[in-house]
């Protein structure tokens, strides 16, 4: 018999350390190989950590809400071990025969490993928001209270704040262009210095008053109260701070994607037997993504200040909805990079794990364009939040028939095609309109111009 050490995993390269939100096993419980054993979240996703080996879960090392570093031993797994009884009789055979030198080294690790949990961390219990163990640090050095903590907006994955937006808030609010209420503070000790300092700011000028007056909902009899999910009021607050950060405008253009039905409906059954894959429209749509992006780089970037970043690889989003209603953006790396056959494996395989709640971190990471169907619930277009940080995103309407006029040598008649709406939204402060309408364009074209004698 034999111990593993059961580790954090790297969770990507700009995360060093995460929260364990709960655990699946209990000790003396059977695991197998690739069973899911804790879960831990950070500022950019939840996920579930599996077994590496089968055995006995014999000892967890840290508890519910602890902060662990990448690399850190979280449970001790006993290989080969049959459950609670099993495992006890190997500790006591293991205590007989294991040499003294090599317990005491991994009594020295488990040590090692629950000193290094994280013990003065505010108690966050009371906010419904998830915040990464670095913003909850700056938090406490900056003697942030949790209820201010909460009004800060986040531009992280599904509104979570980042170090960025909580230093960006730090800088602000001791310069004074950000004033928290009392309200917002707390009991925290330095309220008092800060409103002196507010006090002193508007000594020499006294603005009106401005009185909101917001009708307070009345519940009637049998209404229903649905509280949101803590991914519900992520999604709710990214959203939020993308309106108020970006300025969002659209372009809509009509495409007749004929060609484009007639091919995909004589290919995809021979696609499907081919490659053991469904041929969506989905794969389509991305390829034409990814060559405008590819001959429009500038809708390719993020602004972070005055500084406009221009992406190297086109790393497009694809928004999935979640069985219970929420929404996942996986991203498909190096996207220009993929053939068709390529493109329409990884949208697929991306798909399927979202709803099965599956996907690992960096994949839902990177992104630089997003790309979100509205037509799969029917919508015939859309004007779709900017997934920041990024500057763009393109709703995808539904494919309809309707009778359209047909220019023709002989003259212009009436036919019936296949037509979809392609809405692009995109953020003014960097895009133009020229820019904006050029790229959603170019989407267009390439899928007009779809070769319906084309290989596949």
């Amino acid at each position: 018999m034999s111990k593993f050490e059961l580790k954090l995993p790297q969770m990507g390269e700009s995360v060093a350390e995460a929260t364990l939100t709960s655990w699946l096993k209990e000790v003396g419980e059977v695991i197998e190989m690739d069973e899911a054993v804790f879960e831990i979240a950070t500022d950019k996703v939840d996920s579930e950590v599996p077994s590496e080996v089968d055995g006995v879960l014999v000892e967890k090392l840290f508890e519910i809400d602890d902060v662990v570093k990448v690399g850190q031993t979280v449970a001790i797994i006993e290989i080969n071990g049959t459950g609670e009884q099993t495992t006890k009789a190997v500790q006591s055979e293991a205590a007989a025969n294991v040499p003294e030198a090599q317990v005491e080294a991994v009594e020295k690790t488990i040590e090692i490993a629950k000193q290094e949990a994280s013990p003065t961390v505010m108690d966050f219990k009371g906010s419904d928001r998830f915040y990464s163990p670095l913003v909850k640090n700056i938090a406490k050095e900056e003697g942030i209270s949790v209820a201010e903590l909460d009004t800060i907006p986040g531009t992280g994955s599904e509104g979570r704040v980042t170090k960025n937006d909580i230093l960006e808030y730090v800088a602000n609010r001791k310069s004074g262009n950000v004033q928290p209420s009392k309200e917002a503070l707390g009991d925290s000790e330095n309220f008092a210095a800060v409103s002196r300092r507010e006090e002193q700011q508007v000594a020499s000028v006294k603005s009106p008053e401005v009185k909101t007056n917001v009708a307070a909902v009345q519940p009637a009899n049998g209404d229903e109260h649905i509280p949101l999910s803590r991914m519900g009021k992520l999604i709710a607050n990214h959203m939020t701070a993308s309106l108020e950060k970006s300025a969002h405008v659209q372009s809509f253009v009509e495409v007749d994607v004929t060609n484009l039905v007639n091919w995909r409906n004589k290919v995809k059954n021979s696609f499907e037997k081919r490659e053991g894959e469904k041929l969506t429209f989905t794969p389509i749509f991305m390829e034409a993504v990814a060559f405008a992006l590819k001959k429009y780089p500038m809708m390719n970037i993020s602004l972070e200040g005055d500084t406009i970043i221009k992406k190297k690889n086109i790393n497009i989003g694809m928004a999935a909805a979640l069985p219970d209603g929420n929404l996942i953006v996986p991203v498909i790396k190096n996207a220009d990079q993929l053939n068709l056959v390529g493109m329409a494996k990884a949208v697929n395989d991306l798909a399927k794990r979202a709803r099965a709640n599956a996907l690992k971190p960096d994949e839902i990471k990177e992104g630089t364009y997003t790309v979100t169907n509205v037509g799969t619930f029917g919508s015939v277009f859309g004007t779709p939040i900017i997934n920041q940080p990024q500057v763009g995103i393109l709703a995808l309407g539904a494919i309809r028939k309707m009778p359209a006029v047909v220019e023709t040598q002989e003259g212009d008649f009436i036919a019936i095609r296949s037509k979809m709406y392609l809405s692009h939204s995109y953020d003014h402060r960097v895009v133009n309109g020229a820019l904006g309408g050029m790229f959603v364009k170019t989407v267009a074209d390439y899928l007009e111009s779809w070769n319906v004698n084309r290989e596949v």
